[in-house]
């Protein structure tokens, strides 16, 4: 299955977190990281008052379903420093990984949406979609270069 990751990171060395990330997500069994986008700067959404965000998507295959996909994703974070507890909705992170896309996959279930919900959203997510798999199609959304036009 063809799967996206959003990546994340605005707290300490956040390219060697974010690469370090990858590098462990690809040692994970039944995971094989394809591409990874350029890493690119923005400024936080929703809370503000922090640093900068460097973000970026990863392209997998996998042979997980995509909650244990999920799981690998979450423990990963935890393994570089990721603190949900006490830290406002979009607060600072060491390290954020969302499952944006599992194949053409629709789920909602408690605790995993996919498409990710606000991934139409969001231009740090839909331009390195677009890097990676320009004619992509986001389930029930669209293109993904269409929905870019969309976002400012």
């Amino acid at each position: 299955m063809r799967a996206f990751v959003g990546l994340g990171s605005n707290l300490g060395d956040r390219e060697a977190t974010i690469r370090a990330a990858v590098a462990a997500l690809g040692d994970e069994a039944g995971v094989e990281v394809v591409a990874v986008s350029t890493l690119r700067e923005t400024d936080p959404v929703g809370y503000v008052d922090q640093p900068p965000f460097l973000n970026g998507v990863a392209e997998l295959e996998t042979e997980l379903p995509a909650r244990d996909l999920l799981e690998r994703l979450l423990a990963v974070e935890r393994r570089f420093g990721r603190v949900r507890e006490g830290i406002p909705a979009q607060g600072p992170r060491t390290l954020d990984l969302d499952l944006l896309l599992y194949g053409d996959d629709e789920l909602d279930e408690p605790g995993l949406t996919v498409p990710h919900p606000r991934l139409h959203e969001r231009r740090f997510v839909l331009e390195p979609l677009a890097e990676l798999a320009p004619g992509l199609v986001v389930p029930g959304r669209g293109r993904v270069d269409a929905l870019m036009a969309g976002v400012h």
